[in-house]
């Protein structure tokens, strides 16, 4: 095999394993975006731990191709830039909605989500979830409701036999 074939292989496996380990990919089209507004959307899905990488189509249908994902290569026409995210399955969808609010250029194609293809809507939907922080301050403050409601109610029903009494 020629040298080009094997790095060719060598990056289509590459890329199947972060398709295989991410627990959330948005694929965007990001025609129109200057240098810096691409460099600030870079990094601002690097603080959030996602990997923001340009693959060739080619490359990138083979990939999906061996991982079982090939409904996503409908998506995979014209310059693409993929958002991969091993940990928050969130934080690429939120940063890159939120990017795409302020840069109209910036356009979101198509997705995985746990590993199922997500439409754009799913994306959208999933970039309007509050995180992982945000969801748990609210189940603990509807775990926390019950106890509040009888605190209060026992400390007017002492407020009530106190003036009863005196």
């Amino acid at each position: 095999m020629s040298k080009a074939v094997e790095m060719k292989q060598t990056v289509v496996q590459e890329i199947a394993e972060k398709f295989k380990s991410a627990a959330s990919v948005v694929v965007v089209d990001y025609r129109g975006l200057t240098v810096a507004q691409v460099t600030e959307l870079r990094k601002q899905l690097r603080e959030a731990g996602v990997e923001f990488k340009v693959y060739k189509n080619t490359l990138v249908r083979r990939a999906t191709e061996e991982v079982g994902h090939a409904d996503l290569n409908s998506a995979l026409t014209g310059p693409n830039a993929i958002a991969f995210s091993t940990e928050d399955v969130i934080a690429p969808a939120r940063i890159i909605n939120n990017f795409a609010k302020e840069n109209e250029q910036l356009e979101i194609k198509a997705g995985l989500i746990e590993g199922a293809v997500a439409s754009v809507e799913e994306i959208k939907a999933l970039a309007e979830l509050p995180s992982r922080e945000g969801l748990l301050s609210m189940l603990l403050s509807v775990l926390q409701a019950p106890m509040r409601n009888f605190a209060l109610a026992t400390k007017a029903v002492a407020d009530q036999k106190e003036e009863q009494g005196a």
